[in-house]
């Protein structure tokens, strides 16, 4: 973001939180309202697609701790009373507008606009250059999915709109107007900083005030990105959601986010899965669960059952006599594939199911059954534990 943008945008209002709100509160509140705003959700509105450049622009920033501390302070520095701006089209007459002011200041963070205050250099971020013109990151973009279970299961691709700041499409990133080019500013050589004492005493480094901070002059600016030369652009890409992956598991995907300035790095995406229930299996850490129904006859006298896998097939699992209701039989090697690991298991839960409807005959017999198994009050043991 540039540093026009930074003074004239609340992002903590946009994301509706304060100022002093922890990242696990920033994450939140840009989630809830990436899913209220998100375009597919949102075709029949037109104000929904800005609405969520908006609020990405915000959690681009603001989840970004050097970034964060950067647009703190700027605001602080020049938006807390102490330095007001003309209005847009309301600068005096020979004085320069707010637009005049930052048209060509680009990127320049409060770490180059005071990063020589009181003779110290401010240090500098890693892989970044010193200097205003050297490369710098990308942001990180954040998205969410929803994918079914079996697809969590096996992996799948989806397809992701995602919004971010990219080059402009007009001037190509360069800022000047097409068919023109920028030419390195001869007042401060193209460092975009120069040095100044402050009555002998403090040696202040601040931007060129030719070229306020880039190191080059743009003669004609882009009329689409008015010389700052970025853009917010929507896309669609393939993204690959692994085998096995779990509800609300974080994926990044280097690369994929906002492109980096001046040759830098692009940021990387950043995507929370959300996996819809089965209803037949459910999971626990790498194994599957399922739970199965076993007549009486089978679980008091044992039998071999068929058990669903979630791939289709089959096992075959063996009940011993005198099973349970809530018992656990582990089929190993049939669970949630582990990557680099061995996959889990499926644990097969014994669910004994009591007839509801008997016939006189089977009445008789269950009644003969109870005679013959008489093994004494199987709850004796309660009444004497609570003498």
């Amino acid at each position: 973001m540039s540093t026009k943008d930074w003074l004239e945008k609340d992002y903590y209002k946009i994301l509706g939180v304060s100022s002093s709100a922890s990242q696990d509160e920033i994450k939140k509140a840009f989630r809830k309202l990436a899913r209220q705003y998100h375009p597919d959700q949102n075709k029949a509105n037109p104000n929904a697609e800005q609405k969520f450049k908006e609020i990405s622009e915000a959690h681009a920033t603001l989840s970004d701790p050097d970034k964060r501390k950067e647009y703190d302070q700027t605001r602080s520095a020049f938006g807390g009373g102490g330095f007001r701006f003309p209005p847009r089209g309301g600068a005096q007459a020979g004085g320069p507008s707010m637009d005049d002011i930052f048209s060509n200041l680009g990127d320049a963070g409060i770490s180059d606009l005071f990063g020589g205050l009181f003779g110290a250099e401010a240090p500098a971020r890693p892989g970044r250059r010193s200097g205003p013109r050297g490369p710098r990151r990308g942001s990180d973009i954040e998205g969410e999915v929803t994918i079914d279970f079996t697809d969590a299961f096996n992996g799948v691709t989806v397809s992701m709109k995602t919004v971010s700041e990219s080059a402009c499409p007009s001037c190509r990133g360069t800022g000047a107007r097409i068919g023109t080019m920028p030419a390195v500013c001869q007042t401060c050589q193209g460092s975009g900083m120069r040095s100044s004492t402050s009555g002998g005493v403090f040696a202040v480094s601040e931007p060129c005030p030719e070229c306020h901070g880039r190191g080059v002059i743009v003669p004609d600016p882009c009329p689409a990105c008015h010389g700052s030369g970025h853009a917010q652009s929507s896309r669609t890409m393939q993204v690959r959601i692994p085998a096995g992956v779990e509800d609300g598991q974080r994926i990044r995907i280097k690369g994929k986010g906002g492109a980096g300035e001046n040759s830098g790095a692009p940021g990387d995406l950043h995507v929370v899965v959300h996996v819809r229930p089965h209803p037949v299996f459910g999971r626990k850490g790498h194994h599957l669960t399922i739970a199965v129904p076993v007549t009486f006859a089978e679980a008091a006298l044992g039998a071999d059952i068929d058990v669903p896998t979630i791939d289709g097939a089959k096992v075959r699992v063996k009940i011993p006599a005198g099973t349970p209701t809530g018992r656990t039989f582990r089929v190993r090697g049939r669970g949630v594939p582990g990557g680099k690991n061995a996959p889990g298991d499926l644990l097969v839960t014994v669910d004994v199911e009591v007839p509801t409807h008997l016939s006189d005959q089977a009445k008789a017999a269950l009644t003969r059954f109870a005679a013959e198994a008489a093994d004494g009050d199987p709850r004796a043991a309660l009444f004497q534990a609570t003498r």
